[in-house]
């Protein structure tokens, strides 16, 4: 649809947008609406960032019919989209890409899905160079609001024409 904005918005002036939990959410959720698989997007911050919270939008965006819980124990769950499936992933208790194989990541990684990655810097140089990353910040001086730095690798064809 015309007049919409892209799912990616034009970011601020210092390339992020301070964002409450409500509008992180309605971010989320338009992402989500704007997503075409294959798409592996990366989800960094620190424990409390609010990286659960924008997978969780992004899934409902999607079409995820499930409740959307935090993997951090089983390190992946699995939900049906209304496009593809949807792999989220935890990596937070890995200690390294060594620990990838036994969660099926070569699987995860070449299939038609939505995939989001909490805490990817556990798979370092196993991650596709073309995965769209975002790193959620607290604000020392604003505990309601999270720094939302999204972009890198986006292609068109991942996202359709409406948010």
């Amino acid at each position: 649809m015309e007049g919409h904005s892209p799912p990616l918005p034009p970011l601020a002036a210092h390339g992020h947008l301070a964002l409450s939990e409500t509008e992180l959410v309605d971010w989320g959720e338009r992402f989500g609406r704007a997503a075409r698989p294959p798409l592996i997007v990366t989800l960094r911050g620190e424990l409390g960032a609010g990286k659960t919270t924008l997978a969780r939008a992004i899934c409902r965006g999607y079409g995820v019919p499930d409740e959307v819980t935090s993997p951090t124990f089983t390190l992946v769950h699995e939900y049906r989209g209304a496009r593809s499936a949807v792999y989220h992933l935890d990596l937070y208790r890995l200690k390294g890409p060594d620990d990838l194989a036994n969660i099926g990541w070569d699987d995860i990684m070449s299939s038609e899905a939505l995939v989001l990655i909490e805490w990817p810097e556990r798979a370092a140089e196993l991650l596709p160079a073309d995965h769209v990353p975002m790193l959620l910040q607290h604000l020392p001086d604003d505990p309601d609001r999270r720094l939302l730095y999204a972009g890198g690798h986006v292609g068109e064809r991942k996202f359709g024409d409406h948010a």
